[in-house]
């Protein structure tokens, strides 16, 4: 959901759904800040914003929302999302047709369309340089690579232990020190050209939200090979665009791709699509906006600014800035707003914010009351006031509402805020008043409001005997910091992957643990076993009730203090048509048009 996740922002998610703040410094936006209207371009080009330095474009390293946004404009996976349809629902993207599914639930099969080709580049050495047709092998090769032990994607957690096979040829290869593409894996096959099987260990009812994610869209190996190390700087895929100007840390291009195959607006939506005219475009063929402008605008006032003066096309809304758009007594946009024909969206987040614990330190990842004192001393209401400016509601558990398993009846006994119950469980955790315990080491990140929470936490912390040290990061070293297990705590964030809470409770399964998306290290046994249980399981009144017992043992252990599910608000220009929120938003750009003549 590009608009609402670039939204408010005080902290961070992983994939991709993830984040919101960042912070690598404002003098990267001289060059835009500075951009006067009369500069913009005046063709039909989707200028946006990221609020992070772009990792890369390789799709085996997309966990993160940011990056995510970026691989999926050039790349494709096999399964996408309606544009159009609530609830959310998959399609066929690169598929034919959504799989057959044997009848004992293990084995996906899957028809390719024909005629999808790569985009041209030099690596086809076989067709002079033309992109080449994508078969099934080149599934097998991209999902080889999530799970190659050497490129240590943090992706692989999405197969791990799930497809046969798969983790016997990721061992071998461990093993010997390289990796033999070549080799069979009963569970990944190209039955012929066009015809993919999947076969997995077990029954799994999410398995196939997988194959919609960034991480799973194909990639050509003659590319791979061709670029070595500098792949995730050359991206060739099948999507509707392709790369035309690439500086990952201030702006990238991408321009329409002459190779991409033939797909059209949607035809189906209901009466309130029809309404806001998101239908007006239906059956036309795709990508409707010929360029795609991305900057990078670490900072939300520059952003802001480039918002208002028409640069960017659609806008979070900054904390600080929230009175000059939103009208506090209507709720509304301002007189300011409604007279530059300015629209608002407000959507509920699939998500949570949370300050998470390392489980493997010494100190706080081996006394739970220590965790629960911090967690009971953190006043959520004044945070949701101070920096989300009231749109966000305090989370009681890991599943945000929304999803099946989310109990609005649930109190956590560990979010009330309460300095005397906090002071006996930091008493119980054996450090009365803080006595003994030494400062406790807090990752963050460097931007304004990441900076003013952190010293928020700090003051908060105080308030109990508690003294924090902070380290800060650019959103790359934070990242690494987290996968190699170092820090005690940190703040971050989670925005669904796809509409299941699964995806959030995989947050605490041992195995994921760092570098995984497990990045607390949490390790229940009780837990794992319910977790595993569930993943047999069809959407059910029984398994919402796995997921309520799973969510239950996470409130107790506090590997996280969990923070807010956020509403998002977000602004566009009256020129951006076909824009709907969407949570899932991967590759979404090619459905969205500029009105140039009101641009101009």
């Amino acid at each position: 959901m590009e608009l609402l996740y670039l939204m408010i922002n005080p902290k961070h998610t992983r994939l991709v759904r993830s984040a919101f703040a960042l912070s690598l410094g404002v003098s990267l936006l001289a060059f835009v800040g500075c951009t006067k209207k009369s500069d913009l371009d005046p063709t039909n080009t989707f200028y946006t914003s990221s609020i992070a330095k772009i990792k890369g474009l390789d799709p085996a390293f997309a966990d993160d929302m940011y990056s995510g946004y970026e691989v999926t404009r050039i790349y494709e996976g096999l399964l996408q999302y309606k544009y159009l349809k609530r609830p959310y629902e998959l399609e066929p993207c690169l598929a034919e047709a959504m799989p057959t599914i044997s009848k004992d639930g293990k084995t996906y099969t899957f028809k390719l369309k024909k005629g999808v080709v790569f985009q041209d580049d030099k690596a086809f050495k076989a067709t002079n340089g033309k992109g080449r047709e994508v078969t099934a092998e080149d599934f097998v090769y991209s999902f080889k690579r999530l799970a190659d032990p050497k490129l240590n994607s943090p992706m692989w957690w999405l197969f791990d232990g799930k497809i046969e096979g798969l983790n016997e040829w990721h061992d071998a290869s461990a093993k010997a020190g390289k990796s033999d593409y070549a080799a069979n894996i009963s569970g990944l096959k190209a039955v012929d050209a066009s015809t993919l099987q999947i076969k997995l260990k077990s029954r799994s009812y999410q398995f196939v939200y997988a194959l919609a994610m960034p991480a799973t869209t194909v990639v050509a190996k003659e590319v791979v090979e061709e670029y070595g190390a500098e792949f995730l700087n050359h991206p060739v895929g099948t999507g509707a665009f392709k790369l035309a100007e690439y500086n990952p840390s201030a702006k990238i291009v991408y321009v329409k791709s002459p190779s991409f195959r033939k797909e059209f607006y949607p035809s189906e939506g209901d009466a309130e699509d029809q309404a806001k005219g998101l239908l007006a475009d239906a059956g036309k063929q795709l990508p409707l906006v010929d360029k795609v402008v991305m900057t990078v605008h670490v900072e939300s006032q520059p952003q802001w600014l480039n918002f208002m003066q028409g640069n960017l096309d659609l806008a979070p809304i900054p904390k600080d800035n929230f009175a000059q758009a939103i009208d506090p007594k209507t709720k509304g946009l301002t007189e300011e707003m409604k007279k530059k024909n300015i629209q608002l969206f407000i959507e509920p987040s699939l998500d949570i914010t949370h300050t998470s614990f390392n489980m493997t330190d010494p100190v706080v990842g081996k006394n739970k009351y220590l965790r629960q004192a911090i967690s009971t001393a953190i006043n959520t209401q004044e945070e949701i006031d101070l920096f989300y400016n009231g749109r966000a509601v305090s989370a009681q558990g890991p599943i945000p509402p929304g999803l099946a398993g989310y109990d609005p009846a649930t109190k956590n006994p560990y979010k009330e805020y309460n300095l005397e119950k906090a002071k006996e469980l930091l008493k119980k955790a054996g450090y009365p008043d803080g006595k003994g315990l030494a400062p406790l080491e807090y990752l963050s990140l460097a931007d304004t409001t990441a900076r003013q929470m952190t010293e928020y936490f700090q003051k908060a912390m105080t308030a109990i005997g508690i003294q924090v040290k902070v380290q800060t990061f650019s959103w790359p070293e934070f990242q690494q910091s987290l996968k190699n297990k170092k820090g005690q705590m940190w703040s971050f964030a989670w925005g669904a992957d796809y509409p299941d809470a699964e995806n959030f409770l995989q947050l605490f399964y041992s195995k994921n643990s760092s570098p995984g998306p497990n990045d607390a290290n949490y390790d229940n046994p009780e837990f794992d076993k319910l977790y595993e249980k569930s993943l047999t399981m069809n959407d059910s009144p029984a398994r919402t009730e796995l997921y309520k017992k799973m969510a239950a043992i996470v409130i107790e252990d506090t590997p996280w203090a969990f923070g807010v599910h956020r509403l998002t608000y977000g602004l566009t220009h009256p020129w951006l048509k076909n824009y709907k929120p969407h949570e899932f938003n991967h590759g979404m750009a090619k459905y969205y048009r500029i009105d140039t003549n009101l641009r101009k």
